[in-house]
């Protein structure tokens, strides 16, 4: 395929070839060409477009070019656009090639101006129609009959172009992919101008008396030929033709010039701007400036000499020393000179040929300033100047030059005075102002102004001002006294000194150079100042200073500060009394104090009531004679520290578990135990009303005690104690104590606390239930290191029970609290986490009952071949499952563990109570004891019996006589460990009080049950054993059998083995306070 785009350019495309695509305007020429592969294959060609054989006519005309091709030219239209291929008959057929043809684009050429004015340009802009990718040409023709010029030597991106050059311009666009090409645009003719312009020689716009001047015609851009010349002047056209021509100064006072050129009758340039020549019938003038009219040390001043705006003039400088002498020629030819010298300096110019000079200019006079330097000074020296002084002002001038006269100003006035001494008497306040004097050389030398002294006089007398280091004297030492005023060095003092206000005054001092002394003795000092005096001038003194009193120390007098009470650090509200004392039997004494809180006493009592923080610091004291300049020495400082918060009493409580015969012992702590304290102690006693406790004043304690311990003596009970301590009138007090409590395992108290299952280890996932019982209305549990329990609440003796929730459950001593103040025994219960845990009794055993000890596993089950540990030896080592001791005695107490198959549980502390036994009834002991152990165990069979039928099996194991003797010098060792506060296991003591009723004959026999048991706690399954031992205490009167008395009383210790139900069905642990009796 050929295609030729406007008979411009032809562009080539062969059918055969990979040309895919081909963009045309409408109007352009296309030439379709087919040629055959291989070549030489002659035979008729049909062209298709769109799949369609193109019919032939008149617009679509194909001719056979050579043998081996077949070409087709036609004008396209939009119509035209599709897929063409040839095919020639019995061969084959080109590839596909796509024709687009599209309308004609718009394209448009336009100038920013259609005029070259002298060296302007003008910028054109090409603009197509669907602008996107154009690339542009550009063409010039010099005339409609000239051929075009392309003006770029590349196709370039840019749609603009500045030119500088007229003509006729046009434009085409082209781009690539697809190939298109636009017709040229429209034409813009661009014209050039000439312009004519009148100029002066010599130039300027005044020409002067006697001056002649060429005035010239110069045509821009035109060259030198080929021009006839126009002149108008004053708008009056001139008969002159020439290019130039030469006028002298007239009586006209201006001349307003144009001109024009012209090449034929038909282009000439325009008339020129107008150019307007002044004419004076006088000299020219000239006038002379300088920049300053001081020469600076070291420098130079410019000197500007200029006639009218005149570029052609040249210009003569001249110089004089003085106004009389002659003028001197300085060679310079340019209008700014640079001088150094002072003088008197004129100027004039000339110009023109033959040359012609304006008059001489006017005279300037330049100082030149010498090196020398003038100061200003006064005597006497200061700035300040009191009303009635006499001053002298003087010029000082350094170089060692006499020769000098001087001049003096006053606030930028000239002084009539030529002296270098300006002498002032009785100065007042008109004389204040700013002087300045400088010393002059000669004519035209002089110094600079000298810095500017400001002179201040002042209506009033100076006071001046006298001030101590300190204003009293130590023994030995001295006081420096210092007599200022304001800031003049020519002042002496004269010093005075009064021994009381009454007193004359005395001169210590006359006429002394130094303001400063040092006295030794006290009095009332004060000073005055004096200036002046010389030559006859009478001395000019100031008023008298202010009064410094000086106090003298007397020697060997110290005070001494005192408290009352006699200690240092108090806490905020006390009250206390601070005392200045001076040992010498010497009453005539004022008190000065130095305290943290500002203080107006002059006496020798400080009482601080109600202390606070802000009373905390340092007081010290001294004392001042009443009638004399006396002083004693400042005592030493006493620290007072006052606390914000009231202090917090610790109580200890020894033993913390009691035994038969144990006396309590309360230790109160409180800092600085030393500083008066008296201790008050209590007895927690539970209220009733609410939650708290109320606290009791135990025995003697009502007004508090020296001693911070106390001892309470025949103590049984489980029961809490406070104690706080108080001191001073009023008495203070600090906070109580937290309480602390002792613990008794004692079931003889009016209140019992029973724990089921009865043993001290417990699994986390057991339930356990606590009871309180006994004669009351109301009761509640608590325990301890938290003075908090989930039954806490007073209840009922028909309360229900309570729940404790697992994430509760925690190690602690349990007891009960009744209403009436009852405290009942203690126990201690531990939770384990471990898989296996003692079973021990939680109560205290007694001494010759029986005790059974056994191991539990998490999952229920009884294990045998269990190793029983006392006090970490083992003591049982077979297949048995359980620890038998069949009469306990107190070297069976300790601590017991066991372990099976590797896993071993915590340790459990057993306890042994002994027995007392009454000494009138020794006989009656074995009848007794039998009566009650067979009463027991028949009860307790039955008991057992009915428990097994309802939750498990009943085992009943003799004691093992080998094992419950063993290592009985062990069990004594470690029998003290019970009530060790740092012990890592945590014990509870319990005591359950159990009352039974017996019958032989027609008697009732009270027997009294006490268990004890020591108990761990655990985790544990729900199922596992529980092991009590029960000491039964009987009680009654004494029956005859036979002529016998029988026993008064009898002990009996029973051992018994339950395995317990689950006694909730779930697994929390419940603490309850079941108040039924």
């Amino acid at each position: 395929m050929k295609l030729a785009i406007n008979q411009l350019s032809e562009l080539w495309v062969f059918l055969s070839m990979n040309e895919a695509h081909v963009l045309l305007f409408e109007g352009d020429v296309v030439t379709l060409r087919c040629k055959p592969r291989p070549p030489g294959y002659e035979k008729k060609v049909t062209f298709y477009r769109d799949g369609s054989p193109l019919e032939m006519d008149r617009n679509h005309q194909s001719h056979i070019i050579s043998d081996t091709a077949v070409e087709m030219i036609y004008s396209v239209s939009v119509s035209d656009s599709g897929a063409y291929k040839c095919k020639f008959d019995g061969g084959g057929e080109s590839e596909k090639r796509q024709l687009q043809v599209e309308g004609r684009r718009r394209i448009t050429l336009t100038a920013d101006s259609y005029t070259i004015r002298g060296q302007q340009s003008v910028t054109l802009t090409c603009y197509v129609e669907d602008s996107a990718g154009w690339k542009y040409q550009w063409f010039r023709q010099t005339s409609t009959d000239s051929g075009k010029v392309l003006q770029t030597a590349n196709v370039g991106e840019s749609d603009r172009l500045r030119i500088s050059q007229g003509g006729i311009y046009t434009c085409r666009g082209w781009r690539s992919d697809p190939d298109a090409v636009t017709p040229e645009s429209n034409a813009v003719t661009i014209q050039e101008t000439v312009k004519a312009v009148v100029t002066l020689q010599p130039n300027g716009p005044l020409i002067y008396s006697g001056e002649t001047i060429t005035v010239r015609c110069e045509i821009e851009r035109g060259g030198n030929t080929g021009w006839e010349y126009e002149w108008s002047e004053n708008n009056v056209v001139s008969p002159q033709k020439d290019k130039e021509y030469r006028i002298s100064a007239s009586s006209s006072s201006y001349i307003i010039f144009m001109c024009k050129g012209r090449r034929d009758f038909y282009f000439s340039t325009e008339w020129s701007e107008t150019v307007t020549l002044r004419r004076s019938l006088n000299k020219a003038e000239p006038t002379l400036t300088a920049d300053s009219y001081i020469i600076p040390v070291g420098g130079s001043v410019t000197l500007t000499c200029s006639v009218d705006s005149s570029a052609d003039w040249k210009y003569y400088w001249f110089r004089r020393d003085s106004g009389s002498s002659a003028l001197q020629s300085i060679t310079n030819v340019k209008p700014v000179n640079k001088v150094s010298e002072g003088g008197i300096y004129q100027c004039r110019a000339g110009r023109g040929d033959p040359e012609i000079f304006t008059e001489d200019s006017r005279a300037v006079t330049v100082w030149k300033h010498v090196s020398n330097k003038a100061v200003v000074t006064l005597q006497p020296n200061g700035p300040l100047i009191y009303s009635g002084e006499t001053i002298t002002v003087r010029c000082e001038i350094g170089g060692g030059n006499t020769r000098w006269e001087y001049e003096w100003s006053r606030n930028n006035m000239d002084i009539s005075h030529k002296d270098n001494e300006y002498k002032i008497i009785r100065a007042s306040v008109s004389h204040s102002g700013n002087y300045r004097c400088k010393g002059r050389k000669d004519s035209y030398s002089s110094t600079e102004w000298s810095d500017v002294f400001t002179l201040t006089v002042s209506s009033n007398k100076p006071k001046p001002t006298l001030t101590a280091d300190k204003t009293i004297t130590p023994v030995g030492g001295s006081v420096t006294l210092t007599c200022s005023v304001d800031g003049s060095a020519d002042w002496k003092y004269d010093w005075f000194r009064q021994t009381s206000e009454s007193s004359a005054p005395q001169l210590i001092r006359n006429v002394n150079l130094n303001r400063v002394i040092s006295v030794y003795q006290g009095g009332i000092y004060y000073c005055r100042g004096g200036r002046g005096g010389g030559r006859g001038d009478s001395v000019f003194y100031t008023e008298d200073s202010n009064t410094v009193t000086i106090q003298e120390t007397v020697p060997n007098k110290a005070a001494v500060v005192t408290l009352q009470p006699n200690w240092t650090e108090i806490y905020s509200g006390e009250t206390i009394m601070l005392r200045c004392e001076i040992h010498d039997g010497d009453t005539e004494w004022e008190y000065e104090w130095k305290s943290p809180r500002y203080t107006s006493t002059n006496n020798n009592e400080y009482m601080i009531s109600k202390a606070s923080s802000y009373d905390s610091g340092n007081y010290s004291c001294r004392g001042k004679k009443k009638n004399a300049q006396h002083v004693s020495e400042w005592s030493a400082d006493i620290k007072l520290t006052v606390s914000y918060n009231k202090p917090a009493p610790v109580l200890t409580v020894s033993p913390l578990w009691l035994s038969p015969g144990d006396s309590v012992t309360l230790s109160c702590e409180v800092e600085h135990p030393s500083a008066g304290w008296r201790f008050y102690w209590y007895k927690t006693v539970p209220k009733l009303s609410d939650n708290s406790y109320i606290y009791e004043l135990l025995p003697g304690s009502i007004n508090g005690i020296v001693q911070n311990i106390y001892t309470v003596n025949g103590s049984t009970h489980t029961a809490g104690y406070k104690c706080r301590a108080g001191r001073g009138d009023p008495v203070y007090y600090t906070r109580y104590s937290k309480p602390g409590f002792v613990w008794s395992g004692d079931v003889h108290s009016a209140v019992t606390l029973k724990v089921s299952p009865d043993r001290v280890q417990h699994f986390t996932s057991d339930s356990v239930s606590l009871s309180c019982e006994g004669n009351f209305t109301k009761c509640r549990v608590r325990r301890f290191s938290e003075d908090y329990s989930d039954c806490y609440k007073w209840r009922s003796i028909t309360g229900s029970t309570c729940n404790i929730k697992r994430y509760q459950q925690s190690d602690a001593v349990y007891w009960c609290e009744s209403g009436s103040g009852e405290f009942s025994n203690t126990v201690n219960i531990t939770i384990q986490k471990a898989d296996i845990i003692l079973v021990s009794p939680v109560h205290p055993v007694t001494e010759g009952q029986s005790v059974t000890l056994g191991c539990k596993l998490r999952t229920g089950e009884l294990p045998s071949n269990v190793f029983f540990y006392q006090n970490d030896k083992l003591i049982q080592s077979d297949t048995r499952r359980e620890l038998n001791i069949s009469a306990v005695s107190k070297s069976d107490e300790g601590f017991y563990k066991c372990k099976y198959s590797g896993e071993e549980s915590a340790q459990s502390w057993m306890s042994v109570q002994a027995v007392s036994r009454p000494e009138n009834s020794s006989s009656l002991i074995p009848l007794i004891v039998g009566l009650v152990c067979g009463v027991v165990f028949i009860i307790l069979l039955i008991l057992l019996y009915l428990y097994r039928r309802s939750k498990g099996s009943l085992f009943i194991r003799p004691i093992q006589p080998e094992s419950t003797n063993q290592n009985e010098t062990q069990h004594n060792e470690n029998s003290s460990s019970l009530h060790d506060a740092d012990e890592s296991q945590n014990v509870t003591y319990s005591l359950i009080e159990l009352k039974n009723f017996a019958k032989t004959g027609k008697r009732q026999i009270t027997v009294e049950s006490s268990v004890y048991a020591e108990v761990k706690t655990g985790s544990a399954a729900d199922d596992g054993l529980t092991y009590a031992q029960v000491n039964h205490d009987i009680k009654g009167k004494a029956k005859k059998h036979k002529g016998k008395s029988a026993p008064a009383a009898t002990d009996e210790a029973v051992y018994s083995e339950v395995k317990p139900g689950t006694a909730h069905g779930n697994n929390s642990v419940m603490l309850c306070s079941d108040c039924n009796n």
